[in-house]
């Protein structure tokens, strides 16, 4: 029997153009660090193509889905991705579907004049 909730209905979402990190001694940012892991940046190239659920990241980078949702947790807090919409599955649980934050991301080193 087929669900009367929807499963994948479409999905409009534009990602801001750039982002500028700025890199500052006084005002640390953890954006560096949440990027130094393969598994986050897998994660941003699968996200590059469409918005997907927590299970087709993990599917797209084969990972495990705990440790995907522990990396989108990390992205999201970092803003480098947001949730922008939930679906439900054939069983009637939401699912989060999550998108790029931004199309570009440029880091800035703050020159400290004292």
């Amino acid at each position: 029997m087929a669900s009367a909730l929807p499963h994948h209905p479409p999905v409009n979402h534009a990602p801001s153009k750039q982002t500028n990190i700025v890199v500052d001694q006084n005002k640390p940012t953890d954006v560096l660090q949440v990027l130094s892991s393969e598994t986050a940046q897998a994660i941003l190239g699968t996200l590059k193509s469409e918005p997907k659920t927590t299970s087709e990241i993990a599917n797209s980078v084969d990972q495990s889905v705990q440790n995907v949702a522990y990396h989108l947790d990390r992205l999201c807090n970092a803003e480098l991705i947001t949730p922008i919409e939930t679906w439900y599955s054939e069983k009637g649980r939401e699912m989060t579907v999550y998108a790029l934050a931004t199309e570009r991301l440029i880091v800035q080193f703050h020159a400290n004049n004292d």
